[in-house]
């Protein structure tokens, strides 16, 4: 038999996450604006710097680093430009969790294998902020500060409870 909170408790607690909830989309657009300028910087970083990065690619053993180069530092700046906007924030989210994934698995192998030994290595490493600010938007959605959310409102389709205005 479930458990019977007084009424005054559970009113008091809806109250509580009602306006806790009143956070959701003001952090998810900190977030998206933080890490998608920091994504930004970096494959901006990397677009200049192609050869250094074709260069450490290579030492990595990732195939093709010629072309990799390019596409990642392109991912990085643009998906970075699209989480600042809010649009295809999802889809991005996606994507920019991938690359950190790959990241992980290629560039910090020490980092992830310390992941329940050394969890401080692991979220010590640099793609670790950058994977949760991705998964965040991914598994969230981008708020309803965000062009996703006017784009929707424009085509009259359905917002998540994310997305609606507090």
């Amino acid at each position: 038999m479930p458990m019977k909170f007084p009424p005054q408790l559970e009113q008091a607690y809806n109250g509580f996450r009602r306006v806790a909830s009143m956070g959701q989309s003001p952090l998810l657009l900190l977030v998206r604006l933080y890490w998608g300028w920091l994504f930004m910087q970096t494959g901006w970083g990397k677009l200049q710097h192609l050869d250094k990065v074709t260069q450490f690619f290579t030492t990595l053993g990732i195939p093709m680093p010629g072309l990799m180069a390019p596409f990642i530092a392109s991912v990085e700046f643009f998906g970075g430009l699209l989480l600042l906007l809010g649009l295809a924030s999802r889809l991005t989210g996606l994507v920019l969790t991938g690359n950190m994934v790959v990241a992980y698995l290629t560039a910090h192998t020490m980092e992830l294998r310390s992941i329940f030994s050394e969890p401080e290595r692991f979220y010590n490493a640099a793609p670790y902020t950058f994977l949760f600010a991705s998964l965040l938007v991914l598994v969230f959605g981008p708020g309803c500060y965000a062009l996703d959310t006017l784009v929707r409102r424009y085509c009259g389709t359905q917002e998540t409870p994310a997305e609606r205005a507090p």
